[in-house]
């Protein structure tokens, strides 16, 4: 089970959100709006996006990083490697 498991209806619910501002950008751009104005809410989007990154991230180590340390210290390590190279990801990006 994911570690988000406990909150899945609350990420389901951000995304539709994010989803809703990603065709509103879709509608501005349609209509011409001013640059600046476009530009502004791709970044409401974009800190939105990195938002639930981190909950996730959070979630991932609190809960499937966390589980797999108490079952073995290898299967810990793997996680937390997976763990970094998902947090490398988000940083490049």
């Amino acid at each position: 089970m994911p570690g988000y498991a406990g909150t899945k209806d609350d990420y389901a619910k951000r995304m539709r959100r994010i989803e809703g501002q990603v065709r509103g950008i879709a509608r501005m751009i349609d209509e011409d709006t001013y640059c600046i104005d476009v530009l502004t809410q791709v970044a409401a989007v974009t800190k939105a996006l990195q938002a639930v990154s981190l909950g996730l991230v959070e979630d991932h180590l609190s809960h499937c990083v966390v589980d797999a340390a108490r079952t073995s210290p290898e299967d810990g390590q793997i996680k937390v490697r997976e763990a970094a190279d998902a947090i490398a990801r988000l940083v490049r990006s």
